[in-house]
């Protein structure tokens, strides 16, 4: 699971550059930035909580579901904010909203894996 989290982060920081650039040039004054910062920013988050799942400093459950609700979150806002600022039409009613959501909700899994986890043993 690890590689695969750690290929999602991969396709997420080229989908955060790929929109970023459209933003500069294609869409500007739109929104588009704004998709292209969550992937941006999530990107390597997701990365992280692989590396700590693999070395055991996150409880594994709710490490993979921090990860995976901040993936799909993160690409639900930044599907539907794309969409908007390039074809003018929403991913689905709420997308970007329900991607919010989820996005909160995989942080705060993300506290909860921390604080579950075993004690290291020194």
């Amino acid at each position: 699971m690890t590689r695969i989290l750690l290929a999602l982060a991969g396709l997420m920081g080229a989908g955060g550059i790929a929109a970023w650039s459209a933003a500069a040039h294609l869409a500007a004054g739109t929104s588009l930035d704004t998709a292209a910062y969550m992937l941006l920013f999530h990107a390597p988050a997701i990365a992280a909580i692989a590396l700590a799942l693999r070395e055991g400093a996150l409880q594994r459950f709710f490490g993979l579901l921090a990860a995976e609700g901040l993936a799909l979150g993160v690409v639900l806002f930044s599907a539907d904010i794309a969409l908007r600022s390039l074809m003018g039409t929403p991913l689905f009613r709420w997308a970007a909203p329900i991607g919010g959501v989820i996005v909160i909700a995989g942080w705060l899994l993300l506290v909860v894996a921390a604080l579950a986890a075993p004690r290291a043993r020194t």
